[in-house]
């Protein structure tokens, strides 16, 4: 037999990989049990503080007391705030059995079940007296999007206490219900104008056992492209309502939007045997992937409507790239790693991981970045305000639309689901950490082994098998990983090596001992990486990664701001005392009354070694000016 019950945030009826979840996954240390850590003791009560403060929980109060249409505060989807956060403290409860958060867990959800409605309804924004009619605003008032985050909440707390009192799961119940009356078949022939009700319904129905919210989710995924919604400035293709999904070339539009559409579609695709749909999703995940994806992981480059370019539309210094888009690109990975096995989406998951979700919350835990450009051309003002601004040059408290901390929050306490994987014969390790994995195979072998790593300072994956077993150990080697080697060394003392290992998945099966170790050393140093020369903006520049990290010059280290200068590519990264240094040469600077001349070769300063940092600590010194791609330095006229 498996395991009774997955802990995690998917659950696919089927599919090459099964994922494994809280129950058989323990992140015990290292650089993301550090950001757990943090993120329990210190995002969740800044958190919870500030949407007391914004008053996305007492919008709750004053609707129960009859006031809200004279003291609603905050945007259309507020309440969905509230959501985000309740599921991120079901999976640290799960995780971590915090008896704090679980008492303040009853408390939010008795504070929002007192204004759910007979039917299940439940918004504090519209449907009263002085509000806009229910469903009265489908392209911008998020009802349903709310109701989404409402039923994953439930979905991270039936799987984490599945005999808690608190009554969480049959509100949700409730309100799936009346979206299936309401939108179904013989309903509303509509869509949300941000997907989101999608993922709800089809993890809810796939925790409880209803089929009828899966199917339902179905049909909201096929409506979109058929144009209910009403156009925009910005395009139907922001609503992704211009097209089928079946029919797109790669996502697009807002790039939140499009990620949580296309994770769904997966979903309800593998659970309904919709094979020609998964084939499209696969298709524009590789486009999107690279086409439309930075350096970093990071997509959409539109500040205006949060969106995706067309293909090569990458500015660095204008990149959007949206924190909640690259957690949305994750869950989109995430599903088709756990449909196909195939270990590329894991790599996109790793650069994610590192370069998004690392980058945006403060070591502290308690600011954040919204967008993540690539460069940054003026060094901003540290605030301890709401900022109004996504678009900020420092990490901020918290924000007007503050949708990205509670996302974080909910990413890195399920964070140990997206770990690894099984299938009949073994288990598969896609993200290296400090953790525990404990499983149960289809047949009853059991798979019990520890990962000690400290990846990514260095590039060396220990995995000591605890039980006596025989199995399949599938570990994956990153794509930009040339050379990597695997020794076992038995409990015997027996010693075998395997070098030369291709990226991919490498497989080891054999009769394990306990006590067998297996070591995996990948090359971690610093590289040089070019783009595409379709990506005209960063065409003449290089970019530097160490392993899954990409690095940035920041003008703290230069002492100058870093557009005065130009690195010579000749000279390869080196590396001393933790960190990694480039050699840049100062660019001349004197001004001319016009910027454009016969092209001639550039006057250019001596090199000198400079420091770069890793791209996700970026202004956690204060403001500065960074930037990852650097210009070469000219070698002819």
């Amino acid at each position: 037999m498996t395991d009774s019950i997955i802990t995690a945030p998917v659950v696919p009826a089927r599919g090459a990989l099964r994922p494994l979840g809280l129950e058989s996954v323990r992140v015990t240390g290292g650089f993301w049990g550090e950001r757990q850590a943090v993120n329990g003791s210190a995002t969740f009560p800044h958190i919870l503080e500030w949407l007391e403060a914004d008053g996305s929980f007492t919008n709750f109060d004053a609707a129960a007391a009859g006031t809200i249409v004279e003291e609603r505060r905050g945007r259309e989807f507020s309440d969905s705030d509230m959501y985000k956060v309740l599921e991120g403290m079901a999976w640290e409860i799960g995780r971590t059995g915090d008896a704090v958060l679980e008492q303040k867990f009853h408390e939010l959800v008795a504070r929002f079940a007192r204004i759910q409605e007979p039917d299940g309804y439940i918004s504090t924004k519209f449907g009263r007296p002085g509000q806009g009619a229910r469903w009265s605003d489908l392209e911008w008032g998020h009802e349903l999007y709310c109701f989404g985050h409402l039923l994953q909440a439930a979905v991270a707390r039936v799987r984490t206490r599945p005999d808690a009192d608190d009554g969480l799961v049959e509100i949700a119940r409730r309100v799936a219900d009346l979206v299936c009356e309401t939108f179904g078949p013989d309903g509303i022939d509509s869509i949300c104008g941000h997907a989101e009700i999608e993922l709800g319904l089809v993890e809810f129905g796939r925790a409880i056992g209803e089929p009828r919210y899966v199917e339902q989710a179905q049909l909201f995924v096929k409506r979109h492209g058929h144009k209910s919604l009403a156009d925009i400035e910005f395009g139907r293709a922001y609503f992704q309502d211009d097209m089928p999904l079946i029919d797109a070339p790669a996502l697009r539009g807002h790039a939140v939007r499009a990620n949580y559409l296309a994770a769904s579609a997966v979903d309800v695709s593998v659970d309904l045997d919709d094979a020609p749909m998964l084939d499209s999703l696969e298709k524009q995940w590789d486009r999107t992937i690279a086409r439309r994806t930075y350096l970093t992981g990071g997509q959409g480059s539109h500040h205006q409507d949060e969106a995706f370019g067309v293909d090569w539309e990458l500015p660095p210094d204008r990149a959007y790239a949206e924190t909640c888009a690259g957690i949305g690109s994750i869950m989109f990975s995430w599903r088709l790693l756990l449909e196909t096995g195939d270990v590329k989406y894991a790599d996109v998951i790793e650069r994610t991981f590192f370069n998004v979700v690392a980058t945006s919350p403060s070591r502290a835990g308690t600011a954040f970045f919204y967008s993540n450009p690539l460069q940054m051309r003026e060094a901003g003002t540290a605030g301890d305000e709401l900022s109004l601004s996504a678009s900020s040059t420092t990490r901020e408290p918290w924000f007007e639309v503050s949708c990205c901390p509670g996302n974080v929050a909910r990413t890195l306490s399920s964070l140990d689901a997206l770990v690894a994987t099984a299938d009949d014969d073994g288990v598969q390790v896609h993200q290296y950490m400090p953790s525990e994995i404990r499983t149960t195979l289809a047949d009853g072998r059991v798979v019990a082994i520890d990962v000690e790593t400290d990846y990514p300072v260095s590039g060396h994956i220990v995995v000591r098998v605890r039980d006596a077993a025989e199995f399949t150990l599938g570990l994956r080697v990153p794509a930009w990983a040339t050379g990597a080697t695997v020794r076992v060394v038995g409990a015997d003392g027996s010693v075998e090596s395997d070098e030369g290992i291709a990226p991919g998945i490498h497989s080891l099966r054999r009769s394990f001992a306990a006590g067998d170790t297996v070591e995996l050393d990948v090359p971690i140093e610093a590289r040089f990486t070019a783009a595409d020369p379709r990506i005209d903006a960063v065409r003449g520049t290089v970019a530097i990664e160490r392993g899954p990290e990409v690095l940035a010059l920041e003008s703290i280290d230069l002492g100058a701001d870093v557009s005065s200068v130009v690195i010579d590519a000749s000279v390869a990264p080196t590396e001393r005392d933790g960190r990694v240094y480039v050699s840049l040469r100062p660019r001349d600077e004197d001004d001319a009354e016009w910027p454009y001349g016969p092209l001639e070769a550039e006057s250019l300063g001596s090199t000198r070694e400079v420091p770069l940092i890793p791209y996700h600590d970026w202004a956690e010194r204060g403001p500065s000016t960074m930037r990852v791609w650097i210009p070469t330095a000219p070698t002819t006229n």
